[in-house]
């Protein structure tokens, strides 16, 4: 039996439909490791039968390739770390805005760009970490404290070249202004006990040995070591906890993404964005590289949990990208190299 073309051509575009409908997929831009991300995409596209086709490179080439690509880019979504490497993203053009009301319920205000063109999916907190064979906590009060000569052969710095000092001090400029940052970040210096570190896990492995007593680093630094050498004499210690200032607490950052200004895809990356977002995701975001969640109804990791609470700086993480600029030549005039 001849069967009618009429049927034959609805049937055939039942099937393109169908291929259109299970063929969807979001591109990212990704410089975060493909190992901590992967498992996030995987699960994603097992939920939602979405596909996640991901590139990995620093923020850097990424961003260049972006604006080299223009409106021909197949990248749906920019994912990086550093509130400062966002920021830069936006002001160059590379982010488009966002109305979610899922993202505004589920990432705090401090933690996502006010104009929504980037928003933040995971917290980082930059800390001390000290010898408790050589210091008690007691000694320890603030970040600016680490500038009293009390210090002075005690302290243990990463190199200001990489960002996440510099948006520690970018921040310190936003809130106690340019000048006191310099005296403060010139008695660091001061207190220096050996050449700042090329990262955070070699300061940390100073201040084991007793080479100095105290350093600042992002705490998934101090998880991992631990987790490598449980035995090492190390603590975390939550500085900026007792002031009354509005904007006193743990300086933190937050890695997270926004939708590229051309996207094919803008639903898509959206609807991956808010899901990166949600309880379920961001069990999964935070703990891959012990971080904190950035939804308030997710609990940390035990590990993290572990580490004890603390009261976050809660200035938009924005000031760590509108900043760096200043903070670099402060930092430069200053010799922290």
């Amino acid at each position: 039996m001849r069967i009618p073309f009429y049927k034959l051509f609805a049937g055939l575009i039942a099937v393109l439909s169908f291929q259109s409908a299970t063929a969807e997929e979001v591109v990212v831009y990704s410089a975060r490791n493909e190992q901590l991300i992967k498992p996030l995409f995987d699960a994603y596209t097992k939920e939602t039968g979405v596909t996640v086709k991901f590139i990995t490179d620093k923020e850097g080439p990424l961003m260049a390739r972006l604006k080299a690509e223009g409106s021909n880019t197949p990248a749906d979504m920019l994912m990086t770390v550093d509130a400062g490497n966002l920021w830069q993203a936006a002001e160059e053009g590379l982010l488009k805005a966002v109305n979610s009301k899922t993202l505004a319920a589920n990432i705090p205000a401090h933690l996502r760009d006010p104009d929504s063109e980037w928003f933040g999916l995971s917290v980082r907190a930059r800390t001390l970490v000290y010898n408790k064979e050589r210091v008690k906590p007691g000694e320890f009060s603030t970040y600016e404290d680490l500038d009293n000569p009390k210090w002075k052969g005690r302290l243990c710095l990463r190199t200001s070249k990489k960002v996440y000092n510099q948006s520690l001090v970018a921040m310190m400029i936003y809130e106690h202004g340019e000048g006191k940052t310099e005296d403060i970040v010139e008695g660091w210096v001061k207190n220096l006990a050996a050449p700042p570190f090329p990262d955070d896990t070699k300061a940390m492995e100073a201040v084991a040995a007793g080479q100095c007593d105290v350093t600042l680093v992002n705490t998934y630094y101090f998880g991992r070591l631990m987790e490598k050498s449980p035995n090492l004499p190390l603590a975390i210690f939550w500085p900026n906890q007792n002031l009354k200032s509005k904007d006193a607490g743990v300086h933190v950052n937050i890695s997270g993404a926004g939708i590229t200004r051309h996207a094919k895809n803008p639903a898509g990356a959206i609807k991956l964005l808010e899901w990166l977002s949600s309880e379920k995701a961001q069990n999964l975001y935070a703990d891959v590289n012990l971080e904190y969640p950035v939804n308030a109804k997710v609990k940390p990791d035990m590990t993290v949990s572990a580490w004890g609470s603390f009261r976050q700086n809660l200035i938009n993480v924005k000031e760590a990208g509108r900043l760096q600029a200043k903070a670099v030549k402060l930092m430069d005039r200053v010799g922290y190299k």
